[in-house]
């Protein structure tokens, strides 16, 4: 009665199909969380605490320390933004060849150290070149994750995982809020280097420790794996559930698969998506610098922008069990960030009163869903490990290079803190996003319709395996509860 009960309030909050499987499978699962998504989430909250440090550090002193004025604190982000875009598709196309292990731990120690190496700048120059070559290295993490993870992972377990990677970002963000203002009262002036240095040093320090750890105990892919944890029926168990849940074997990569995608609606109906709902997410990232606009001490400058980041870890985890515990990826895509109208509408009007511009500050995270948004394209291109993995860097790889542009046209610091162009930009993203996300349904339901493909909207919490991979869409839904950086939603 007890263990019934047990199984039952986990498929309840975890995984709807729990009680299916067998104790084998379920021990496997408790090891794959611990590994994919503690190595995951460790390494995505050191990425966002590294890639967010710059917005603290400027407004704790590096921007008269390095004499920054004008545009120079967007060109600092966009030299980031620029490499961090180029790596995006090669990095899921390398780790086809390369085990992902060893590319995330180099890549890990990469942005550690140059992080650490910011400590050291003196002119905005060298912040250029750092911030770029911080930006190389962090490429790589976010859509190795998503892929790794979707090639791991059934349709009724990804959502909420890919959720719970999701959350560390905005959580990554706030504590270098926390971080920089205990570092600028505790170390401030310590050996003679100031607080913001100090940032720099502190987050180098805690990154490169985990880089290691995960070339000793990231699991790779199900079909290379060589993971010590993992025994030899555990890993033909993994075979078999990839297997099960219809995901594409790996293949070479040809100019035969490009010209493949090119011709799927995929590719450009997720891309062109993200994009425009990625450059709708940019509005919270000004908070702190209007907030210095209004005469806020160097502590709250850097503590209560982190309320929007808390706000986004709690929606974000909200979302994907939600999303998991319906059955509809569509749903949970379109409807938080129908509510991202209210925040960016408010910031784009630009009212007088001081509270209502902050209430739009810190729920401007509400609207964010990119675990939910990349789940429902890991589902829809399962069929395709290629196309998966091209789509899912480009959705990401192109916001990026979108967003190496875009803050130094519409978010000028000469027009801050107000940025008449940014937020009324923004809203408009919104609502070109939310057309975009009926397009991408409507032709899902056609593809589904004309090619006898499962639901991948209805399917996914309450369809088994066996119905998933025999396209049967007769099973109803059961319940089972996804910009840090200039302009981007927490890729």
């Amino acid at each position: 009665m007890g263990m019934s009960f047990w199984l039952a309030f986990r498929s309840f909050i975890w995984d709807s199909d729990i009680n299916q499987k067998s104790s084998e499978e379920r021990w496997l699962l408790r090891k794959l969380d611990i590994a994919l998504l503690g190595i995951g989430c460790l390494g995505f909250f050191l990425k966002y605490l590294d890639q967010t440090n710059l917005s603290n550090a400027y407004v704790s002193g590096m921007k008269e320390d390095l004499q920054m004025y004008g545009n120079e604190y967007t060109y600092a982000g966009t030299c980031y933004i620029v490499a961090y875009a180029v790596m995006q598709i090669p990095s899921t196309l390398i780790i086809q060849k390369v085990r992902p292990r060893y590319w995330l731990a180099a890549m890990e120690i990469g942005w550690g150290a140059f992080t650490l190496a910011q400590a050291g700048m003196h002119n905005v120059g060298q912040l250029y070149a750092f911030r770029f070559l911080v930006g190389f290295f962090e490429s790589s993490f976010f859509p190795c994750m998503l892929f790794v993870l979707g090639s791991w992972y059934t349709k009724a377990e990804l959502a909420k995982r890919i959720a719970i990677l999701q959350m560390t970002a905005p959580l990554g963000s706030a504590f270098s809020g926390y971080l920089q203002a205990a570092v600028y009262k505790n170390l401030n002036e310590s050996h003679g280097l100031a607080g913001w240095r100090w940032l720099y040093i502190v987050c180098g320090c805690m990154t490169i420790p985990v880089g290691t750890l995960a070339l000793f105990c990231f699991p790779d892919v199900p079909h290379n794996t060589r993971a010590w944890y993992l025994s030899p029926d555990e890993v033909e168990l993994c075979r078999a559930r990839v297997e099960r849940s219809g995901k594409a074997a790996p293949a070479k990569l040809t100019w035969a698969t490009v010209a493949r995608v090119a011709r799927r609606w995929r590719w450009y109906a997720f891309t062109l998506g993200y994009v425009l709902y990625g450059s709708s997410c940019a509005a919270s990232s000004y908070f702190a610098i209007w907030l210095k606009s209004e005469g806020f001490s160097v502590s709250d400058r850097n503590i209560i922008p982190t309320g929007t980041n808390l706000i986004s870890a709690f929606c974000v985890v909200l979302w994907g069990f939600l999303s998991d515990y319906t059955g509809s990826r569509f749903a949970w895509v379109i409807l938080p960030l129908t509510y991202g109208l209210v925040p960016n509408g408010i910031l784009a009007v630009w009212p007088s009163s001081i509270k209502l511009k902050e209430f739009a500050f810190l729920t401007d995270g509400v609207q964010l869903m990119t675990a939910i948004f990349y789940s429902w394209a890991n589902e829809i291109c399962a069929d395709d490990n290629e196309e998966r993995a091209l789509v899912v860097s480009s959705m990401n790889g192109f916001q990026y290079a979108v967003a190496a542009w875009l803050p130094i046209v519409i978010f000028p610091q000469t027009e801050a803190p107000s940025f008449r162009k940014g937020f009324p930009a923004t809203f408009g993203f919104v609502i070109a996003g939310l057309i975009m996300i009926l397009v991408i349904q409507f032709f899902a339901v056609r593809e589904r319709s004309s090619k006898f493909l499962p639901s991948l909207d209805h399917s996914v919490g309450g369809s088994t395996d066996e119905s998933i991979r025999t396209g049967s869409d007769d099973t109803q839904p059961q319940k089972n509860p996804q910009a840090a950086v200039s302009t981007v939603p927490s890729p």
